[in-house]
């Protein structure tokens, strides 16, 4: 038993170091890379013709004879129709984004380029559809996502957003811009809410006499710390803030939709689509895939993406990056951050 107690002590120790010094680091090379010129380049991709051909092979493989002919026939014409159109500009368009967050909105880089290279060519008879995924994370990273969707808006450009697997907290906040939001029956959606959450090593550092210092300027400068001594005080501020924060996203809600009743639906939970749709917190249930097949009928479906190019040391600084992301899921709030 006393070798087991040693052994934890270590291990106590040794993450106790880490999280002092080699994290710190870590984290700073991280940022660098990541800001270390934002090059990059737009791939467009015609989705139409995939999300057509596939059934009009199917369609023509059930048929024989004269009504295989005349089926032949009509989508010869349908498809030089439609090449005259995309040709002279006229056939509307959807351009389609695609958006998987995560926890520190990192991806907001490649939307500004996606959205902005969209603003530069729409017209008004177009749409834009983003397909979210993301559980959320800090506030500023997901409200400046959030103002991206808000420059499409802004244009009178109609934006859908659809929702297949989750959009929850700061994605939610994202989803809730667009005119119009489409959830697969398990979807899960909501999570309308702000949490932090930091673990403190002040006792154990006192346990083995370690001192750490911290100076500032300012009565709430920093309100709660990972090795420091916390008070009361500093926690009541630290859930005045959380609790201020909240009132905005709230408000950011109400101003999208106005019909949801905050009272029920800004609890911090969340629910499967189909709950989340009588609470009127999505519109419809459908997949994104049911959607682009329809659209294809009667629109250019466009796929607009942003990739950004990485040097060795950016890949690896990211590399590392999700490796901590990782090991810290649960304390994903493990600084003073505060997320959605």
């Amino acid at each position: 038993m006393s070798f087991l107690f040693e052994y934890g002590l270590f291990l106590a120790k040794l993450l106790t170091l880490l999280l002092i010094f080699v994290l710190p680091c870590l984290l700073i090379a991280v940022a660098v890379a990541k800001h270390k010129g934002q090059k990059g380049a737009l791939e467009v991709t015609d989705l139409s013709q995939s999300l057509t051909e596939h059934r009009e092979a199917l369609q023509a493989s059930l048929l024989e004879g004269a009504a295989l002919k005349r089926y032949r026939k009509e989508l010869k014409l349908t498809h030089k129709r439609r090449a005259k159109e995309r040709a002279e500009g006229t056939r509307p368009r959807l351009f389609v984004v695609d958006f998987k967050g995560s926890m520190d909105a990192h991806e907001a880089a490649s939307l500004r380029e996606e959205v902005t290279a969209i603003l530069g060519i729409a017209k008004p008879e177009d749409e834009v559809l983003v397909r979210l995924e993301s559980g959320g994370g800090v506030v500023h990273g997901y409200g400046l996502c959030a103002s991206q969707l808000q420059r499409l808006r802004e244009r009178g450009l109609r934006l859908t957003v659809a929702i297949d697997k989750v959009a929850a907290s700061g994605g939610y906040m994202m989803a809730v811009v667009a005119q119009k939001i489409l959830a697969a029956p398990f979807a899960i959606v909501g999570s309308i809410g702000v949490v932090a959450q930091l673990p403190n090593f002040h006792r154990l550092l006192q346990k083995h006499d370690i001192d750490v210092e911290l100076h500032t300027a300012g009565q709430f400068k920093r309100t709660l710390t990972l090795f420091g001594e916390n008070n009361d005080e500093g926690r009541e501020k630290f859930r005045a803030e959380l609790e201020s924060i909240h009132q905005q996203f709230k408000q950011h809600i109400a101003r999208y939709r106005p019909m949801l009743d905050l009272a029920k639906t800004a609890t911090g939970e969340h629910w499967l689509a189909n709950e989340a749709l009588s609470l009127g917190l999505v519109d419809e249930l459908r997949t994104s895939d049911d959607y682009l097949l329809e659209q294809a009928e009667q629109r250019q479906v466009v796929a607009v993406r942003f990739r950004q190019k990485k040097g060795l040391g950016e890949r690896f600084g990211q590399g590392a990056s999700l490796a901590v992301e990782r090991t810290l899921l649960r304390w994903w709030q493990g600084s003073p951050w505060k997320g959605w």
